[in-house]
């Protein structure tokens, strides 16, 4: 049976129909997420009985570690690309198979070739995966909601390490089964649960909103349209972006490099805060360092999503990456003063982390705001794929640094210096400028209409 409704129940219905969305949608991706960053990270965790082990140095690890970015920068875009044609489903469940059982592999290597080569290998499984959702979450929700729905995605990131801490702690201390090495079942054993969620991606996930029996056809076609008249002011206001622009022309560049910054100061905190902590307290366990290297990513969780909403309510995203960048610069600075005290340290790696990880919400809206269709495919591929080279650079960079040095606080201030730039590129890019304020004028045109709505017909 259908119903007039008036305007503020047409905001009402809305509203409804995106909470249900968020509720279908959104925490099964963060648990396949969650997965995906353990599985990348946890090495870091390893390293504090592996690197002995295996007789290798801070840099062959840190060359380790970052040559996963390699193997996913080269298979990124094309994997993005290969999702649009086989479907969301299939080809996420076919990206957790790999990943998992790679990840399941690297336990069993043996020299620093062997873990090189799974880093590498682990990287081409998982590549695709991060650009893939984003895509994904577009044909979900509207602009308005991408923010604080990217970023309550991506709580799955501090909640990994909050996991990934503690447990790889534990695995480390007390998990020596079979007389095999603990630093190996850290692996085995946080690999297998990304094998089985490939087989429950195929009955959890749907292709778009007319696949979703959880949906009216009133809900999806509201859905469908509003996302298509989004994707319609953008073509019109931007332009087609052609394959080649949305791969490596300007704006795509540009966004690749602040993201990369960032992405150096994520993975040199995710590879190396367990062996911070562990250098500032000799008598600190395994489990003592996952639970304090824990603590940052705790307290990022809960501000990422408020900082996405702030974001949101206003419009407004270059500040919302800026500022942050700003501030998790001056922590690294800083770092170099309280290097004798343990608790000093944590304060300053919390801060840090907070502020690096409030910078998602915000900057993935920025994409959204001129590339739509195909090149959003491309262009969120490859915007991730050529920061995500900072996954290589930085560990690889760092562990160098460290090692040349006998510290860790060169490499800080060269990241440092990197986000400072980042910070002040993003404030001042004027397509992001353009673009910000044609999406507020959309938004505002928007609410008039709805405000002199007199009944919409639903079902």
């Amino acid at each position: 049976m259908s119903r007039d409704l008036d305007a503020p129940e047409v905001g009402a219905y809305r509203s409804a129909v995106i909470r249900k969305i968020k509720m279908r949608v959104l925490p099964f991706l963060v648990v396949l997420y969650i997965m995906a960053f353990i599985d990348r990270a946890n090495v870091g965790y390893a390293a504090l009985e592996m690197n002995a082990d295996l007789g290798i140095t801070k840099a062959q690890f840190g060359l380790a570690a970052g040559l996963f970015s390699i193997g996913y920068f080269l298979f990124e875009v094309p994997s993005n690309m290969l999702m649009r044609k086989v479907g969301a489903r299939k080809w996420i469940a076919r990206i957790l198979f790999s990943w998992g059982a790679v990840a399941v592999l690297t336990g069993f290597v043996h020299d620093f070739t062997q873990l090189a080569i799974a880093r590498t290998v682990l990287g081409i499984a998982e590549a695709g995966f991060f650009p893939c959702v984003l895509l994904y979450l577009t044909l979900w929700f509207p602009e308005r909601e991408r923010a604080r729905v990217v970023a309550q995605f991506m709580i799955a990131l501090p909640v990994a390490t909050l996991i990934a801490g503690p447990l790889s702690g534990m695995i480390l201390d007390h998990v020596h089964w079979f007389g095999v090495e603990s630093w190996r079942w850290v692996f085995i054993l946080e690999g297998i649960p990304a094998v089985m969620l490939g087989f429950v991606t195929l009955f959890v996930l749907v292709d778009g909103p007319h696949k979703a029996k959880w949906l009216t056809r009133d809900e999806a076609d509201w859905l469908t349209e509003t996302i298509e008249a989004e994707n319609r002011a953008k073509a019109a206001a931007h332009g087609q972006v052609s394959f080649l622009r949305s791969l490596a022309g300007i704006r795509t560049l540009s966004l690749s490099f602040i993201y990369y910054s960032k992405s150096v100061a994520i993975y040199v905190l995710a590879f190396f805060t367990p062996s911070i902590i562990s250098g500032l307290g000799d008598r600190l366990s395994n489990t003592s360092v996952g639970f304090i290297t824990a603590l940052p990513y705790a307290a990022a969780a809960i501000f990422m999503v408020w900082w996405a909403r702030h974001s949101d309510r206003g419009g407004e995203r270059r500040w919302h990456v800026g500022i942050p960048l700003l501030v998790a610069a001056a922590g690294l600075v800083s770092m170099v003063f309280v290097q004798d005290s343990l608790w000093f340290s944590v304060i300053l790696l919390v801060v840090i982390t907070v502020a690096v990880y409030a910078t998602y919400g915000p900057f993935w809206a920025l994409p959204s705001l001129f590339l739509t269709g195909p090149a959003a495919a491309v262009g969120l591929a490859s915007i991730n794929s050529l920061a995500n080279l900072g996954g290589f650079v930085g560990p690889f960079g760092f562990g160098a640094l460290e090692t040349a040095t006998g510290g860790i606080y060169w490499g800080l201030s060269i990241v440092a210096a990197m986000l400072i730039l980042a910070a002040g590129l993003v404030t001042r890019l004027r397509f992001v400028r353009e673009a910000e304020a044609k999406a507020r004028e959309l938004a505002a045109t928007d609410a008039r209409e709805l405000s002199e709505v007199d009944g919409v017909r639903v079902s």
